[in-house]
């Protein structure tokens, strides 16, 4: 995956309304980041995937959440994985509880990073930060 420092195309997947909004609210503002419409399980985020006709349609990087219905965070990234068109897409898992085996899981998944839900808005500015740089080092390793 190319990855340059332009406005990057971000999809949140995530099935709580309250997190959403406050995602959305949090880094709506942000002009080095495109919120696409997100989507509330992981069934739907593969169909919103597979809908897509052209590669620039794609998001840049998906924001899973792993406790979602239906698909958990660890299947749908196992599927994005799994699909040769979709696999350059940066994936970051992110939880209200993050402990060592899902970060190690995760990432052996092809995940570039797992975080935790942040809390405040400063909280969701950090990780916007840290997955941009973390989706950074990846693309230029």
């Amino acid at each position: 995956m190319a990855f340059d420092l332009s406005r990057k195309k971000i999809l949140l997947a995530e099935d709580d309304g309250d997190d959403r909004e406050f995602f959305i609210d949090f880094l709506g503002s942000r002009t080095d980041i495109e919120l696409l419409p997100g989507v509330t399980s992981g069934v739907e985020l593969l169909d919103y995937l597979h809908r897509i006709t052209s590669p620039d349609e794609l998001p840049d990087i998906v924001i899973l959440d792993q406790n979602m219905p239906k698909l958990t965070g660890k299947e749908t990234l196992t599927a994005i994985k799994a699909t040769d068109w979709l696999a350059q897409i940066a994936v970051v898992i992110y939880s209200t509880y993050v402990g060592r085996e899902l970060i190690d899981e995760c990432l052996k998944l092809g995940a570039v990073s797992v975080k935790s839900k942040p809390v405040s808005k400063d909280g969701y500015n950090e990780m916007m930060n840290e997955i941009l740089a973390a989706c950074h080092r990846v693309s230029v390793s």
